[in-house]
């Protein structure tokens, strides 16, 4: 008849000090102390389950009452070491104990009984006291004077997870050593010994799943890393079988989630929600793994090499589109998402239902115009701070504006005359019709009254700009191919397109800063800019240049619409003519803060010299204020 496999977390237990993985802090100085004869007669090992306590309590008890000892390294050769091994029988002078079911005054009054006889074959007489804090006040008084003054040749150590609740006459009379938690590089290192040394093939975006799902505890993990291993079929331990066995929420899903609150895509939010929930997932772990995410995106933000410095474990593929997701959304709005996600896992304790938490919450993150908390107002803040960036660096990057009419506009605020620098709406008067054309500025649009004025030799175009738009123009009568991508695919590409739109045009890349793909459907792509870079980008040479690229990356044909970051995506009707069609000039008068200019009509009359100290200062009155 055939037994049972041995457990991989009993198989792999550790024998010798330098084999006990992650608690370099402990086994040192004990090891030291062992080579120099420093034998303490009490020892108290604290710390969470799973790290090593009860192993190195009967890794010591071998290395004192070796042939050759005590000692560092346990020779594994006499009748000690291989009773004391990890699968051995036990010795007859190490008495464990499990204080959980004997930890009574009657048991402890047994214990200092037996104690004050000497060992049968041994050096030492060792008792290790396991779950020492279940141990009663009673019992520890009972044991106190045995602790305080033992015999020579009687050791104790205690082994518990809350060294807060050993009483303290007992701890001072100790030597205290704390375990911790194993690091993952440390733990990942020794499940990738183990599959080895088993001989099963995982794939390595398997190990960091089990290594979060064990929380550094190394038992834990080598019992989830057994139960994986004993499921493998003939291809190995894969992702996908690993996913449904832990019950984790698979990276794509998250990247999704991530994806669409950085573009503040409410419809591709939801949807995630809703595909969570279709897969049978729970919501508050999916939770729980999205506040995982967060954590490692603040730590991407804040430090860009924390994978080298094992800060972050990830595959080196999803490295990089961590890193983008997390310059995308910045510092101040993943605390803030990671604020948000936390105290919903504290709502949905006991909730009747998860998934109404998991929809607030996402509702939460998406409104940070709803909220007055600090966190929201920072996001707010940042976001702003982001849109004068991009507005900021346009101006040096994109070519001099040219105004239309030399006739001085009203005054405007500061703020206003900075976000239409680009676009100035000076009329030309009839009175500086003869003026020599040198001295006339290009037009760069129509007039919007008065009659039609002799048009100056035009200004080339940017080179940079020229050369996406024949690309475009070529293209623009092609059918759309079927099977174009959708918003949330072209969201995952959009770094890509705009490194394409740098080679082309750096102007029009600078301009571009910050923005997003609000939807993507039959050909058809809706950005959001910056409000004040709004009207540059849909000129058609722009939006042209923009589907180009578009084209360039995925092919097929792109029709490309800007809006501002702060409107409301809008449909056109059916046979209503697209905002960037290139029969249509953007109108001043659509503009929020447009002021009508005074006309003739509404002023009196002014001599022709007058009007000819105006136009030769149109131009520095159409310069931003600073």
């Amino acid at each position: 008849m055939t037994g049972t496999n041995l457990a991989l977390y009993r198989k792999y237990r550790s024998a010798t000090f330098a084999e006990v993985i992650g608690q370099d802090h402990v086994t040192v100085p004990l090891r030291q102390a062992l080579a120099a004869g420093r034998i303490n007669h009490a020892y108290l090992f604290s710390g969470p389950r799973g790290c090593g306590k009860t192993s190195s309590a009967r890794i010591l008890a071998r290395s004192l009452n070796c042939a050759k000892g005590p000692t560092p390294e346990p020779c594994g050769e006499c009748d000690s070491c291989r009773e004391l091994a990890p699968n051995g029988s036990g010795s007859i002078d190490v008495i464990e104990i499990d204080a959980a079911s004997h930890g009574g005054v009657d048991d402890a009054r047994d214990l200092r009984e037996r104690a004050f006889f000497a060992p049968v074959r041994d050096r030492y007489k060792v008792y290790i006291i396991d779950e020492a804090h279940m141990v009663t006040t009673q019992g520890f008084n009972a044991l106190l004077k045995l602790v305080e003054e033992p015999p020579d040749f009687l050791v104790f150590v205690f082994a518990t997870t809350e060294p807060d609740k050993v009483l303290t006459t007992i701890r001072s009379r100790t030597h205290h050593y704390p375990f911790r938690l194993i690091p993952p590089a440390v733990m990942r290192t020794n499940l990738e010994m183990i599959c080895q040394n088993e001989g099963v093939r995982v794939e390595p975006s398997v190990l960091p799943l089990v290594v979060r799902a064990g929380g550094g505890s190394a038992r834990d993990s080598q019992s989830i890393l057994d139960q994986l291993l004993a499921g493998a079929g003939a291809d190995g331990v894969t992702y996908t079988d690993a996913v449904a066995l832990l019950g984790v929420t698979d990276g794509a899903l998250l990247d999704d989630m991530i994806d669409a609150l950085a573009a503040g895509d409410a419809g591709a939010v939801y949807g995630a929600v809703d595909r969570v929930v279709e897969a049978g997932h729970d919501p508050r772990r999916f939770s729980i793994d999205l506040l995982d995410r967060f954590r490692d995106l603040i730590l991407l933000d804040a430090v860009p090499d924390a994978s080298e410095r094992g800060l972050v474990d990830a595959p080196g593929d999803q490295l990089a589109h961590m890193a983008d997701q997390a310059v995308r959304l910045g510092g101040a709005t993943l605390a803030r998402f990671a604020e948000i996600v936390h105290n919903a896992l504290i709502e949905m304790r006991g909730t009747t239902s998860p998934r109404l938490v998991l929809e607030l919450l996402c509702a939460r993150m998406l409104l940070p115009d709803s909220s007055t908390d600090s966190a929201a107002v920072l996001q707010r803040l940042e976001r702003l701070e982001r849109r004068l960036t991009a507005a900021g660096g346009t101006e040096t990057a994109s070519p001099p504006p040219t105004p239309t009419r030399p006739e001085t506009a009203p005054e405007r605020p500061a703020a206003a005359k900075r976000a239409h620098a680009a676009q100035p709406t000076a009329t030309v008067q009839p009175q500086v019709e003869q003026r020599p054309a040198a001295t006339v500025p290009a037009e760069t649009g129509p007039a919007e009254s008065g009659p039609p004025t002799p048009k100056p030799e035009a200004k080339p175009e940017p080179k940079a700009e020229a050369k996406a738009a024949p690309t475009a123009a070529t293209q623009a009568d092609d059918p759309a191919p079927a099977g174009l991508l959708d918003g949330t695919d072209l969201r995952r590409l959009w770094p890509q397109v705009l490194d394409v739109i740098n080679r082309s045009s750096k102007s029009m890349r600078a301009m571009l800063e910050g923005s997003q793909v609000v939807t993507a459907a039959e050909g058809a792509v809706t950005l959001a800019v910056a409000p004040g870079l709004a009207r540059r980008l849909a000129e058609e040479r722009n939006v042209t240049a923009i589907a180009a690229a578009i084209t360039g990356l995925v092919g097929g044909t792109w029709r490309v619409t800007v809006q501002p970051s702060d409107a409301k995506p809008s449909r056109p009707e059916p046979g209503a003519e697209p905002a960037d069609h290139p029969s249509r000039d953007p109108d001043p008068r659509d503009d929020d803060d447009y002021e009508p200019v005074p006309t003739a009509a509404t002023k009196p009359a002014a001599d022709p010299e007058t009007e000819a100290i105006k136009l030769n200062t149109t131009e520095f009155d159409a310069r931003p204020v600073e």
